[in-house]
């Protein structure tokens, strides 16, 4: 079904300056996270971008996005857009509120985390954030570097701050069940709180000899959970990447499909070729890419604050939850949470 995007303008609310850390709208915090849509920030992590993470959440990003690397040798997730060896990001291992704008950058996956934790300490009102992780060559596991080690990694540097599965689950039997009963909690029951997908990288999904990507090894991993017991120890959401129309999960064995509630793609595609109302009216989380793309585009680094601010809105009514771009230094769009349809 091809959507047009509309003209017309959203009420918004916008934060005024960076001396105040941007919330929800008023009439938002009672609103359930599938009944709003937020901006992201694509690579948050890459130092060209911003000089330390902590800035895009000081800027008012509702979505940081990481690109992970399992590191064989030294064990570890690293952080960076085209090294599987090293890091190279902004993220400090901050221990302090005063650590988060000084010392060296170039830390792992659970320094990053470390900096959104001591963030959100020093900002109890903020969030949710959304965290979202392109494993870029997927897991790992038989080298010690799978699921359970990323759950580990979460519980041990975010404790109690992570929306899970069993969360969403509830006592539902799957959590398409629970996405389309919109078992959601509020934006204000998420206040100092993270909620995580994970997608397939670009170099996993470019590899013809992994017959194993991030979405379905997640999906298992999260079934095997529940059927020992242990669904609460999963902290990340498996996700379909890329939108077709139809149910994209459709590819996946019909027993994993129950465990995708989370959909990532490129805005200009789910404009085009998909009808987004589906996976509003299913409650289901819709993640948009490069909003910049859609026709007619907009600059994709300093798109003026009208233009952006409309191509946000248009994507709201075109039933995103989060819009992601590369709009750094806007700081009365980033804040923006607006009703989703």
């Amino acid at each position: 079904m091809r959507f047009s995007l509309a003209t017309g303008m959203l009420g918004i609310l916008v934060a005024a300056s960076l001396s105040v850390i941007p919330t929800a709208n008023a009439d938002s915090s009672s609103a359930k996270i599938s009944e709003t849509t937020v901006v992201g920030i694509h690579n948050t992590y890459d130092p060209s971008q911003y000089q330390y993470l902590a800035q895009a959440l000081d800027n008012g990003a509702s979505m940081i996005e990481l690109d992970v690397w399992p590191d064989i040798f030294t064990h570890e997730w690293k952080v960076s857009h085209d090294s599987p060896t090293s890091n190279n990001n902004n993220c400090v291992n901050a221990s302090t509120a005063a650590d988060l704008y000084t010392g060296g950058a170039n830390k792992d996956l659970e320094s990053c985390l470390d900096d959104i934790r001591v963030w959100l300490d020093a900002h109890p009102g903020a969030g949710p954030i959304m965290i979202k992780l392109e494993m870029k060559t997927g897991f790992s596991a038989n080298n010690g570097l799978g699921p359970a080690q990323l759950d580990a990694s979460f519980r041990a540097h975010l404790p109690g701050r992570v929306f899970r599965p069993a969360d969403l689950l509830g006592n539902f039997a799957t959590l398409d069940d629970a996405a389309k009963a919109n078992n959601w909690p509020t934006r204000n029951d998420l206040r100092g709180k993270v909620f995580v997908e994970a997608i397939p990288g670009t170099v996993e999904e470019g590899n013809p000899t992994d017959t194993l990507h991030t979405d379905v090894e997640e999906a298992q991993y999260l079934q095997s959970l529940k059927n020992a017991g242990n669904l609460g120890d999963g902290q990340v959401f498996p996700t379909v990447h890329g939108a077709v129309g139809g149910d994209p999960r459709d590819k996946y064995d019909a027993a994993l499909r129950p465990w995708f509630v989370f959909f990532d793609g490129d805005a200009s595609t789910w404009i085009n070729n998909t009808g987004p109302w589906w996976y509003d009216a299913n409650h289901y989380f819709v993640l948009m890419t490069d909003a910049q793309n859609v026709a007619p585009t907009l600059d994709d680094k300093n798109a003026a604050v009208d233009q952006a601010t409309q191509r946000v809105t248009d994507l709201a009514k075109a039933h995103a939850s989060v819009v992601s771009c590369d709009w750094v230094g806007l700081s009365t769009v980033l804040p923006l949470v607006l009703p989703r349809g």
